[in-house]
Order: C-alpha cells, then sequence, then structure tokens
C-alpha cells in the first residue's frame, strides 16, 4: 500500500486489520473447493478503499460499532459475488493483475461462488437484524445491474446523450461508493437525514472517480502515452461525448465510423483521441469532475472536524488525484 493511504488509514488502522480478520473468518467453509477459491479472493484483495469509507464515514457520523464491521463485511461479500459473475459475464480471465475465478476453476463454479458470496451477506444481515444496511447495499447492486444493462443498450448506437452518461456511471459505479458512506452513517447510529446525506456525498465522489478514469484514457500528463482502451471497446465516456457533441455533422459521422469500424487500429485510435483533445474535451471533463469533487467538498464542510474526517478529505482527494 502507498504511504498516501497508510496515513490516511491510520485512524482507523486497528479497525482495518480486525475487520479483515472478522472477513476472513465469515468466509470459512468446509467445503475444501469453496475454501480454496475463498483463500484467493481474500489474498487478491486491492486498496480496500470500501471498508475505509465504511469506517471513516461511521466515525464522522457517530461511532465505529459492531454493525459497522458487519456493514464493511456486506459490501465486500455483495460487491465480490457482483465481480465474480462479471468476469463471468465478459469471459475476462484476469482481475488486477490475479487470475479470474473462472479462468482458474471454470465459470460453473465462479457462478456458483457468486451465489454463494450473495447468500453469505444476506444471511449476515438478517441474523443480525441488520435491515436498514442490508437495504442500502441491495439498492446499490440493483443498481449496478441495471447500470451495465443500460450501457449494453446504449452502446450499440455509440450517440449517447451526456445525461445518459450520467445515469449509467451514477449507476454503475457511484451507488458503490455511495453505499458504502450510506452504510458508515447508518451503522454509527445517524439519524436518516445524515444516511442520505452520506450517500449523496458516495454518489459525487463515485461519479469524479470515474471521470477520472474516462480522463486516463486520454493519457493526461500525469501517465504520458494516451491508451484509448475505452476508443477500442467502443465506450463512450464524456471527454468524447462533448467531442462529438461540439463537432459538425460531417467530422460526428467520421469518428462514429471510425469507432464502430476501425477501432482496433492503433493509428485511427489517436486520430479519435487528437479530435477529443483538439475540441476541448479533456478541460471540460477535468472542470465536471471538480464540480462533482466541490459539491461533495461542501457536504463534508457540514459535519464537525475530526480525525475521521481529515482522512477522508485525504481520501477522497487520493481518488480525484491519483495517477492510476
Amino acid at each position: 500500500m502507498s504511504n498516501t493511504l497508510e496515513k490516511i488509514q491510520a485512524p482507523i488502522a486497528k479497525e482495518m486489520t480486525e475487520f479483515e480478520k472478522k472477513f476472513r473468518d465469515s468466509v470459512k467453509t468446509n467445503i475444501w473447493i469453496l475454501d480454496n477459491v475463498m483463500n484467493y479472493i481474500i489474498k487478491g484483495k486491492g486498496k480496500q478503499m470500501r471498508p475505509m469509507f465504511v469506517f471513516l464515514t461511521a466515525g464522522i457520523c457517530g461511532q465505529i460499532t459492531e454493525a459497522t464491521y458487519r456493514g464493511a463485511a456486506l459490501i465486500e461479500l455483495l460487491h465480490t459475488a457482483t465481480l465474480v459473475h462479471d468476469d463471468v459475464v465478459d469471459d475476462a480471465h484476469y482481475r488486477r493483475g490475479f487470475f479470474s475465478i473462472n479462468a482458474l476453476w471454470k465459470n460453473k463454479v465462479a457462478v456458483l461462488v457468486g451465489d454463494y458470496l450473495l447468500a453469505k451477506g444476506l444471511l449476515l444481515s438478517i441474523d443480525n437484524q441488520d435491515f436498514g444496511l442490508l437495504k442500502i447495499v441491495s439498492n446499490a447492486v440493483r443498481e449496478m445491474s441495471e447500470g451495465e444493462l443500460l450501457q449494453m443498450e446504449k452502446a450499440r448506437s455509440l450517440d449517447i446523450t451526456e445525461a445518459v452518461y450520467f445515469d449509467i456511471i451514477r449507476q454503475k459505479t457511484a451507488t458503490l461508493i455511495a453505499s458504502c458512506c450510506g452504510v458508515g452513517a447508518s451503522s454509527s447510529g445517524a439519524s436518516e437525514g445524515v444516511v442520505q446525506k452520506m450517500l449523496q456525498f458516495g454518489e459525487k465522489i463515485g461519479i469524479a472517480f470515474q471521470i477520472k478514469d474516462d480522463l486516463f484514457d486520454y493519457g493526461t500528463a500525469e501517465i504520458g502515452k494516451p491508451v484509448g482502451i475505452d476508443i477500442k471497446e467502443k465506450k463512450m465516456t464524456l471527454p468524447l461525448i462533448y467531442a462529438l457533441n461540439k463537432a459538425d455533422k460531417n467530422d460526428k459521422r467520421r469518428i462514429i465510423n471510425l469507432i464502430k469500424n476501425e477501432s482496433e487500429k492503433p493509428k485511427k485510435v489517436v486520430e479519435v483521441i487528437d479530435f477529443v483533445k483538439q475540441s476541448g474535451g479533456i478541460e471540460y471533463t477535468q472542470q465536471v469532475m471538480q464540480g462533482y469533487y466541490q459539491e461533495a467538498e461542501q457536504i463534508l464542510a457540514g459535519f464537525p472536524d475530526s480525525i475521521y474526517k481529515t482522512s477522508l478529505q485525504d481520501l477522497v482527494k487520493f481518488t480525484i488525484e491519483r495517477s492510476r
């Protein structure tokens, strides 16, 4: 983990260590193949940003309680279930440099493991009567599925509006970070009004986070050369939508044609990237991202100062300024 993240995690370092232990215990099973898969999933866990959002939000809104640990575990269980299923849907063999479950154990095992994780999450909440937390996270999973399907539906036309783009990223990405913040607030005993505020805060951060991801595709200063992966995959991102909206009919037709029919040719991808840069698509997208970041900051400003608040502000800054 980078020094920055270690520093951010400092106020909840004890809780994070305890959480990892509790999470590992919660997925132990007597079925050998399932236990193997679970150990593999835990080994491949990344920066643990989601639990950090849960614990820091709980610290800001009230107290970190046993329900906070369960809420963080619920998000990890349900989110991991969706990732395992996603890799089957996408026929993806890698996730964050590790082999995916379906690559190692085949689709049948991956689908069943996803179902198992889903059931574990539901039972964890029901056994402890955490119905409020379950509602927040189940809503997020529903929205994530809708967002994926909406993106599939719109991908064919390549002519999506900004409004549809924001619908997709709000559902696909932002709703998960929103649920982390909502669960943190709810588990700390906060009022419904405060929970709603934190859901809004998380949604704005999630949207800014996804826009940052969109910018990476254009090789902004931090990472040097352009990558163009989204263009190759015919994904409509904000810089491209803006550029197409500004273009005249002929340019628009030409660029859409390039993406539809020639996006596997590196030269053509560079042509699309140059078109977006010349139209001011990068600056516009950075402005929009900053707008969401500032709105999130304003929500946070309404909470009393604390070590948790400072760390959450730093975590938000980290997600916006990260170089990958």
